[in-house]
Parts: structure tokens; C-alpha cells; sequence
């Protein structure tokens, strides 16, 4: 006889799609054109230690894609930037550039908050 409560595996009894972590429990990603999305860009410095940085949100791509969005905002404002859970953020204050980029891109963006 085994003891339960030391037991290190799921009570599930049965798995169709194996461990949870399985790529076809995921939804996939709508991918829509630039001017279906409405992008809202902002500048924040809250839990940053104090530094400045404009994240843009509302994207509806895929990770390639924003990946390659990233890249060419980086390089056109010329700071560091990454992706994070499909928001970009740029270092710096770089709303009306960024806005400029995206809207040239054929993307609905506007600058939110103050």
C-alpha cells in the first residue's frame, strides 16, 4: 500500500493532451491587419525605479511578427526595448516618434494616459 498524501502526482486520471504545459491547449492568435488593431501607446515609470518607458498595447499578431515590429521600433529610436505578453516596450519617452512609426505602418494608434 502507498501513502496518497505523499504523492507527487496530479489526482487526474486521465489525459487526452498530456501535461499541462501542451501546445494544443493553447488559442491560437488572430492574427488581424494593421488597421483593424487599435494601438494605445503610453509612457509610465511605475515599478521601474524611476526610468521612463512607452509600452504599446493592443496588439492582435503573432509573436513573429511583433518580434519584428520590436526590432524596427528599437532601431528607429534608437534605445532597447522588449516584448512582454504581446506589449512592446521601448525605453524612454518616445510617444509622438512611436505614434508617427505606426500610423506610417497603416496601424489606429493613439497616445493614452497623460
Amino acid at each position: 500500500m502507498t501513502k496518497k498524501g505523499n504523492s507527487s502526482e496530479s489526482s487526474v486520471s486521465w489525459r487526452e493532451f498530456g501535461d499541462n504545459n501542451s501546445e494544443a491547449l493553447e488559442r491560437p492568435v488572430q492574427e488581424l491587419p494593421p488597421n483593424q488593431q487599435n494601438i494605445r501607446i503610453q509612457a509610465t515609470r511605475s515599478g521601474r525605479k524611476g526610468k521612463t518607458v512607452t509600452i504599446i498595447t493592443g496588439f492582435q499578431a503573432k509573436p513573429e511578427t511583433l518580434e519584428k515590429l520590436l526590432k524596427q521600433l528599437k532601431t528607429q529610436c534608437g534605445t532597447g526595448g522588449t516584448l512582454k505578453e504581446n506589449e512592446i516596450e521601448i525605453q524612454g519617452e518616445h510617444k509622438q516618434k512611436l505614434l508617427e512609426i505606426l500610423i506610417k505602418l497603416g496601424y489606429k494608434a493613439k497616445i493614452s494616459g497623460g
